[in-house]
């Protein structure tokens, strides 16, 4: 769903000034990890000045100021992972008065300027991210309300965007225009794999695994290219069973969606997997400096155009995934990013650099999730697993008390 204007970037300086502090944080890591709470945290708040209004609305000013629910999503995410309350309830209570659709999943697209919502059709990314924010939210504050609210969009994500083809579990992008009579387009950058865990383990539901299962498998075939990437969008025949290829109509290219294919694996600890390598060999390959902001799978062109700061924070997290060694200090910062989504790719790649395991080692559980609110002809039960529902939120929270945030 995204259209992101091209735009050259920072060169030399910015890739510097975002890895640069990397022997700093080995010599001293007691030191570093108290510095890097405090940078996340002013990250934060200077996402929150520059991005999103009063009311709770996330602009994306790479987009004519639009917004979506793609960045309603990023930002509760964010607002909750570091504590800020009033910002999460500013923007839950903006995208439930202007997105949310009568069924529970939510309009994609708002433009300013009296216009308003102008395409009611979801936009599956969203909705996940919405919903594992409010998942967090209710471990976080301890408010079932929020619970409920995102189990219901699980549950209308499982019975609305979710499509078997030939045994394959699929993800679709949207509601509509994405399941033809011929052939299914999928967006693999919409796998993402901590939020299919969140759901999974908070619902019980074993759709959740089953999507994870085969997003895994589907990344491992839909690979293209001199560096075998993956593509921002790729289709699946119905008539028969056959591997992914790219999406016929839609530029061939690892780019500004892909690039949050090894964003999600690293996050989720799926370290092992070829799309995550393989991003890690392209940058290193074509990016001493700063790498391409994307590759055309085809021809092997490279881009003019630098990638963004935010990129480049997720370049650095998928090299460094594998040996547990990046920290959030060491990446970009929001004040390097042109625009909004640039800044939001840079906080997720720190909340992930944050909160993914250790390779090898599988994410420990947490608090359960808080009762759900009482049953009503309104607002019926819904019983959650008390298991986690997110990475690293033990890691959050004591980011959170040492700041003061709580």
């Amino acid at each position: 769903m995204r259209n992101p204007q091209l735009s050259a970037l920072r060169g030399r300086r910015a890739l510097l000034a975002g890895l640069g502090g990397t022997a700093l944080a080995a010599a001293f890591p007691g030191q570093a990890r108290a510095a890097a709470v405090a940078s996340d945290q002013a990250q934060w708040l200077e996402f929150r000045h520059r991005f999103i209004t009063a009311d709770g609305r996330v602009v994306d000013t790479g987009n004519r100021n639009i917004s979506h629910s793609e960045g309603q999503g990023y930002g509760l995410l964010l607002a909750e992972a570091f504590a800020d309350r009033p910002t999460f309830d500013k923007l839950l209570g903006w995208t439930r008065a202007t997105l949310l659709r009568p069924e529970g999943l939510h309009a994609w697209r708002f433009r300013p300027g009296g216009v308003g919502v102008d395409d009611q059709n979801n936009a599956t990314d969203g909705d996940l991210y919405i919903g594992w924010a409010l998942l967090r939210a209710a471990q976080r504050w301890g408010q079932g309300e929020y619970g409920q609210m995102g189990l219901a969009l699980g549950q209308a994500i499982g019975q609305r965007l979710v499509l078997q083809v030939h045994g394959r579990t699929l993800l679709l992008p949207g509601g509509q225009g994405f399941a033809g009579a011929n052939k299914v387009l999928v967006n693999p950058s919409y796998y993402a794999f901590p939020a299919l865990k969140a759901f999974g383990q908070a619902s019980g539901d074993p759709v959740w695994q089953r999507l994870t299962d085969d997003g895994v498998k589907l990344l491992r075939q839909a690979r293209y290219g001199r560096w075998g990437l993956p593509a921002d969008w790729v289709e699946l025949p119905r008539g028969e069973s056959a591997d992914p290829v790219m999406a016929e109509g839609r530029p061939t290219r690892f780019s500004y969606d892909a690039v949050r294919v090894p964003l999600h694996l690293a996050w989720a600890g799926l370290t092992e997997e070829p799309a995550l390598d393989a991003a890690t060999r392209f940058w290193a390959e074509t990016g001493r400096d700063a790498p391409p902001a994307w590759t055309d799978l085809r021809t092997g062109q490279l881009g003019a155009e630098l990638a963004s700061s935010g990129m480049v924070a997720i370049a650095a997290v998928s090299a460094e995934s594998r040996r547990g060694r990046v920290t959030s200090e060491t990446l970009p910062k929001v004040a390097q990013a042109r625009d909004y989504y640039s800044a939001a790719l840079t906080l997720l790649a720190r909340l992930a650099a944050n909160e993914a395991p250790p390779p090898g080692m599988a994410p420990l559980p947490l608090a359960p999730l808080p009762p759900a609110m009482a049953a009503s002809p309104e607002k019926p039960a819904i019983v959650a697993k008390p298991q986690a529902v997110s990475f690293g939120q033990g890691l959050v929270r004591g980011a959170a008390a040492l700041l003061g945030a709580r």
